[in-house]
């Protein structure tokens, strides 16, 4: 008898073994692409749709590999980010909320202690079965909490190998370094690495005087590589706006980004050695797979590998108009905005340069995603099993030169227009060929991939998500947003900003800089409402006329009355539609401001005799 009723538990442990493995396979495997500040431009079938040609309105870009995934699924070209800076978009990414309802509106060190925290895109994969993993860029500032005023990395993802932990290796061409110099000064130096293994480095800022020695190494590895420097200094240093990177595109940060990505994938059901020489597991074929593949390209250092390089050399590009008049209509902040990314002074010869490398850049990440997409669909195939990949065209934007700069952190379209890509081998969902025009958003994703998975997002736990599933946005199951939304609080204050197709309007939302603190959380709440018209620093820009928003019309007279109203909506939305404001110092120090909830009813109900 004992031995019949142990022959009965094996198979019973049998059969639950195959149908738990049954149930795992029906879930896909996603592959989450996000690269680092791409324009949406730099896609031609982007272009293709928008304007009904491959260039971008600057001239020519290259992207075979985007193409033919848009071709095999849905693209979106009309996606925007919800806060143009690299930590607060992937916060809000990850979170599905917008900045002011998780708390994160820049590069703070947010921590999952504070009670309002309501999770992360991995910690639900997980919770559903899934194996996460990171390659490449994370950027990801959510911390775990071990005591004021001391953070560790949380491991949202099961295994994550990140691209400074790259850059610690010395196997990819570039690094920075904090280092000690003359008796103790800090500093910082690049590190450059060539084929050969040899390395160029050199000290770029420090408190003291930067040695002789530093800067002809410097001035002769620049003139080598012919490296663009931009001329304003951003956190202190300036930025690599151009040039060429002294390794061949297998050897740069994004080529060991696609390394370590297939490394994993072509190990499954075993151990291997990382990049870093760590012994871990691959992925488990019984197991789905969620991984977030981060691209660094196209953010500074823009060096692209000589073979692409090479490709754009004689491209000729048109410079994005800017006259120094449009400075006179801005608030303070965005002028100040200006004066950190500046780059209207460099000559013509420069500004083909960085636009040329930017684009020459993109192209040779567009290559690098080919080779992912590969990776990924063959592992899936090998095993048969469904997928969807989702491609974010960029955390955010970056401008080449509207609005007279080089960077990213403002209101303005060239800052947070992008464009996304989801494919599934569910047609149903994600049919091929198919292009949506209509405004979608970065907390979309998260609703999206949990719906995927068979996850009930309408459950009160997930009542916190602020965006859409892009499955339904496709059907036409979703009310059609008027407007879009964001915030950033870096560098020029705390700037909120709302776009319409035919307006864009951002004002301050915080009546000082600093993040918010202990004791102060909700004081002056209001304050950006009900202070003068000069110190909320208003701008608006009617798209119908001035799609370029180079003519700042919130105090022109035929339109401050709608500017008036755009702080009022926009005002409510951000500042008291649940808004929470947390000091992440300590383990649980936060508020929330509801005196306008609702307001955010994405709707845009603007009195007809307040347009002009």
């Amino acid at each position: 008898m004992m031995e019949k009723g142990c022959a009965h538990l094996k198979l019973l442990i049998v059969i639950v073994f195959i149908s738990l493995n049954v149930f795992a396979q029906k879930k896909p495997n996603i592959l989450w692409i996000i690269t680092d500040d791409q324009r949406a431009d730099a896609i031609e079938c982007y272009n293709q749709a928008v304007s009904g040609v491959s260039n971008s309105p600057l001239g020519y870009v290259e992207s075979p590999n985007i193409d033919a995934l848009a071709k095999e699924g849905v693209l979106f070209t009309n996606a925007f980010c919800n806060s143009p800076g690299c930590a607060p978009s992937r916060g809000s990414m990850h979170t599905g909320m917008y900045p002011w309802h998780s708390g994160i509106y820049g590069f703070e060190k947010s921590h999952t202690s504070a009670s309002h925290y309501k999770g992360s895109i991995p910690e639900v994969m997980k919770d559903n079965g899934y194996k996460t993993t990171n390659f490449g860029k994370s950027g990801l500032y959510i911390f775990k909490w071990i005591g004021k005023p001391s953070y560790t990395r949380t491991d949202v993802y099961d295994l994550s190998i990140t691209d400074n932990t790259i850059r610690k290796t010395g196997l990819s061409d570039w690094t920075s370094e904090k280092v000690r110099k003359n008796g103790g000064i800090a500093a910082s130096k690049e590190v450059w690495t060539h084929p050969d293994g040899s390395k160029t480095e050199f000290v770029t800022t420090t408190e003291g005087e930067i040695s002789k020695e530093d800067i002809t190494v410097k001035e002769a590895f620049d003139k080598k590589y012919e490296i663009l420097r931009c001329y304003t200094k951003l956190n202190g240093k300036t930025s690599i706006i151009g040039g060429e990177s002294p390794q061949p595109g297998h050897l740069t940060q994004d080529g060991r980004i696609h390394e370590v990505f297939e490394r994993y994938l072509s190990n499954p059901n075993t151990t291997y050695t990382t990049i870093e020489g760590k012994t871990v597991n691959g992925p488990d074929t019984n197991q789905p797979q969620f991984i977030n593949l981060g691209y660094h390209f196209p953010h500074t250092p823009v060096t692209p590998p000589k073979a692409f390089r090479d490709k754009f050399k004689d491209k000729v590009y048109k410079i994005p108009e800017f006259s120094s008049k449009e400075l006179k209509t801005l608030p303070k902040n965005l002028q100040l905005w200006y004066k950190k990314a500046a780059v209207d002074k460099m000559t013509y010869q420069e500004k083909q340069q960085f636009i040329r490398d930017y684009y020459a850049f993109c192209a040779f990440g567009d290559e690098m995603i080919g080779k992912s997409i590969k990776t990924f669909k063959k592992y899936c195939e090998d095993n048969n099993q469904e997928y969807l990949i989702l491609l974010a065209a960029g955390d955010h934007g970056w401008h080449l030169g509207e609005q007279g700069g080089a960077n990213k952190f403002g209101p303005y379209k060239a800052s947070n227009s992008t464009a996304v890509v989801v494919v599934s081998s569910d047609k149903k969902r994600f049919p091929e060929g198919k292009v949506v025009n209509e405004f979608i958003e970065y907390v979309d994703f998260a609703p999206t991939f949990y719906n995927t998975i068979g996850v009930n997002t309408k459950q009160e736990n997930f009542k916190h998500l602020d965006g859409y599933d892009l499955g339904e946005v496709v059907k036409g199951n979703v009310p059609k947003r008027a407007y879009t939304i964001g915030a950033i609080n870096h560098g020029v204050g705390e700037i909120s900003f709302i776009r319409s197709k035919a307006f864009s309007f951002s004002m301050r939302t915080k009546k000082d800089n600093a993040k918010p603190k202990k004791g102060k959380l909700l004081k002056d709440i209001k304050w950006p409402l009900t202070t003068s018209r000069e110190q909320a620093e208003m701008a608006l820009f009617d798209l119908r006329v001035d799609p370029g928003e180079q003519n700042n019309v919130a105090n022109n007279p035929k339109y401050k009355k709608l500017a008036d109203w755009f702080r009022t909506k926009l005002g409510t939305i951000v500042l008291g539609d649940r808004r929470v404001n947390c000091d992440w110092n300590y383990e649980n120090e936060w508020a929330i401001s509801n005196f306008a909830e609702g307001s955010d009813d994405k709707k845009l109900e603007i009195p007809l005799e307040l347009i002009p």
